[in-house]
């Protein structure tokens, strides 16, 4: 079986097609800045590439490309859009209404649309690319719905409400739902694998670190809490999101400056986190900076591993104790000097990191970087999102032709 996996943005669609019987990537590729000047990248798992500068006005002239692509002669991975045999998209809210990736249905893509006021920046485009599939391959083509929020839908009422008047929840479901939940999910189950225990009886802490970032507390196989809120926004710094701060920062900046609701979300969301101390939003860059002498990028650093530090922290607390922690995503898995200035600092946990295998572990290498005679176990993971909404794809067309299938149990033995 071969799923083809997408991630619309509201201004891009990252893709991947996966051939499920080797669970590896055949293509993958993006379409960027669409509905402005437009881009368009493919690469084949053996090597060959197409890009080209394009003008690319919607989502249905992306996903265009892209099918063109898979089955073109010279960069082409499949003879024929019919070897596709489902689609899965991540979606980004799935609120309360979704604990677990669905097959999508007229009544799926309702809900799916009510939701859009939760995440007015991921959900629409998302829902947009659907109907795109939809136009080129045709309603009867199977498209499953993966949620970012379900892996955290397992919290209880005392992480996700908010001391708010309880109203706001019932009014508007304003609550914590968390997300990263593919990757959470991908690397908490791979790590139970490498450490040759069920889950269940693990405490985990799983950290994504990358542009955007969050921790969850893993406890019993399940999510007891996680960093980010009712939307992205929540939770440490990021590369351009400011984490949580004081709620009263919101109002004085408003009345001070004279911003608009929108304008204050564009300084929180796109002007704050590291970009916002020194300039740089990308790790890359800050690290160039802070080598270079600039006390804002050191400032930039210091704060964000200060801050998951006591995320660590208050998760251990919760859980009264951690097994095992983990690193994942862009930073996760390839800045081994902040895994370490992280981990220095819980040493109270019994964390010990063996410095020789933290710079080891870096573009594409993952494992153990705990010392022996650590009593918490650190890993850092490749995480793969994509493959866990393919997997859930594949999981849930295969039931699908199965419930269809015609019932054995009723053939007359003699015809046997």
């Amino acid at each position: 079986m071969k799923v083809l996996v997408i991630n619309a943005g509201s201004s891009s669609l990252k893709y991947q097609l996966i051939d499920m019987d080797t669970e590896k990537a055949l293509a993958k590729g993006l379409c960027d800045r669409i509905g402005v000047d437009g881009a368009f990248q493919h690469k084949t798992s053996d090597g060959r590439q197409k890009k080209m500068e394009i003008e690319i006005k919607n989502h249905e002239e992306a996903f265009k490309l892209v099918t063109e692509a898979l089955v073109d002669k010279e960069v082409g991975v499949i003879s024929d859009l019919s070897e596709i045999s489902a689609i899965g998209h991540r979606v980004v809210q799935g609120g309360a209404d979704f604990n677990q990736s669905v097959l999508i249905t007229e009544e799926v893509l309702q809900q799916i649309q009510k939701l859009i006021p939760l995440a007015p920046l991921h959900n629409g485009p998302e829902l947009t690319a659907i109907f795109a599939c939809q136009k080129v391959f045709g309603k009867d083509k199977p498209q499953c719905a993966v949620f970012d929020t379900a892996f955290h839908a397992t919290m209880p009422p005392k992480a996700y409400m908010y001391a708010i008047p309880y109203e706001y929840y019932e009014k508007y479901h304003v609550r914590r739902y968390g997300f990263h939940g593919t990757s959470h999910r991908f690397v908490s189950h791979h790590c139970a694998k490498l450490m040759h225990q069920p889950l269940e009886d693990i405490k985990m802490i799983t950290c994504h670190i990358g542009n955007g970032s969050s921790i969850a507390a893993v406890m019993n196989g399940k999510v007891l809490d996680t960093s980010m809120g009712m939307t992205p926004l929540d939770g440490f710094m990021m590369g351009t999101r400011s984490g949580s701060l004081d709620p009263s920062i919101v109002t004085f900046l408003m009345e001070k400056e004279g911003f608009t609701p929108q304008q204050m979300d564009e300084v929180l969301n796109r002007k704050s986190g590291m970009y916002g101390i020194c300039g740089y939003s990308d790790d890359r860059d800050v690290t160039k900076a802070e080598i270079a002498g600039d006390p804002k990028a050191s400032l930039a650093h210091e704060m964000l591993n200060y801050q998951i530090t006591k995320q660590i922290g208050a998760y251990a607390a919760a859980m009264n104790g951690v097994d095992c922690i983990t690193f994942t995503a862009g930073l996760g898995e390839n800045q081994p000097p902040m895994r370490y200035n992280i981990c220095k600092n819980l040493k109270y946990l019994g964390v010990k990191i063996d410095p020789i295998k933290n710079d080891e572990f870096v573009l594409g290498k993952e494992g153990k970087i705990s010392a022996f005679d650590s009593t918490v176990a650190v890993y850092v993971i490749n995480t793969n999102e994509e493959l866990v909404i393919a997997r859930d794809t594949k999981d849930i067309v295969s039931r699908l032709e199965y419930a269809s299938a015609p019932d054995k149990t009723n053939v007359d033995p003699e015809d046997v």
